[in-house]
């Protein structure tokens, strides 16, 4: 991990104040004329964008990007030692952030201690979804641990070179009679390049959507072609409108998997898009 910034360096950054400048008062975007006082749209993060910073620096960043809600990787809430969950997890919340769900958490393993471990992790962190990535052969015995620490899963798909999830419809080819708790966590970028039309796809899925990680692309085909919200051919707007006609309940995640040393900017700008599109949708602002 490389070594934290200070919050000064941070203030101080030049390509952070520019991209910053792109939403220099957020709610200022939202004094268009609403069908109504918020878009049912909840944007938030997932916080693998972040992977290189510490805990410090993401609880700063969420508050720069003006969301509380946080999907939470291990990189920041690690899984060992167990005693230390319960805390780091209080330290998020004293910080006026929701922990909506936890992961990618993978289960390569078909044996109940492995699985075990990971639920007591994700109940000792108060956290009520696993995004998780089970195999075939363990999916059955992660079904019985959805059962017992009433958790939610919500299997992530991987894309083309997924061999176990590559689009969400592989998911519900195989959970389609499993546990209403076990859905979805439709990866936006990588149904795409799966062959997904995303909001039919999303229709499809319907009530088994449990959480959303989105990104963009510059290349349907192409996973070394993902780009700022807003700058790629995923179509957003399709997109937000097709979930708020399911009333979907859940988060919009941005998972930003590019400029890992200095994502701020880019993350800002695909925020400022987003919300933008909310406003030109005729929301006034958006939901936390």
């Amino acid at each position: 991990m490389r070594t934290p910034l200070t919050r000064r360096d941070l203030l101080r950054g030049t390509s952070i104040l520019a991209a910053s400048a792109l939403v220099p008062n957020a709610y200022a975007l939202f004094g268009a004329k609403s069908k109504s006082s918020s878009s049912p749209i909840r944007l938030g993060i997932a916080s693998y964008t972040f992977r290189q910073f510490d805990q410090a620096h993401l609880i700063d960043f969420m508050h720069q990007i003006k969301t509380p809600l946080l999907n939470l990787k291990d990189v920041h809430l690690p899984m060992t030692p167990a005693t230390d969950v319960p805390k780091r997890a209080a330290e998020y919340r004293a910080a006026g952030l929701k922990l909506t769900a936890a992961g990618t958490i993978y289960f390569p393993k078909d044996e109940d201690e492995d699985i075990r471990q990971k639920f007591e992790y994700v109940k000792a962190a108060g956290i009520p979804i696993i995004v998780g990535s089970p195999t075939h052969e363990s999916i059955g015995r992660v079904e019985s641990f959805v059962k017992k620490y009433d958790i939610k899963l919500a299997i992530h798909n991987h894309g083309t070179e997924d061999k176990q999830w590559p689009s969400p419809h592989d998911i519900l080819k195989v959970i389609g009679n499993m546990d209403k708790r076990i859905g979805c966590c439709v990866d936006l970028g990588h149904a795409m390049r799966a062959g997904d039309d995303l909001p039919t796809t999303l229709r499809e899925v319907g009530p088994r959507i449990f959480d959303i990680h989105m990104k963009d692309l510059a290349d349907p085909h192409k996973k070394e072609s993902q780009c700022d919200v807003g700058d790629g051919v995923m179509p957003v707007r399709k997109i937000f409108e097709a979930l708020i006609e399911m009333k979907y309940p859940g988060n919009v995640d941005l998972e930003y998997e590019i400029n890992g040393a200095d994502p701020l900017p880019g993350v800002l700008k695909s925020f400022a898009f987003m919300r933008k599109t909310l406003v030109e949708m005729g929301y006034k602002s958006y939901t936390v």
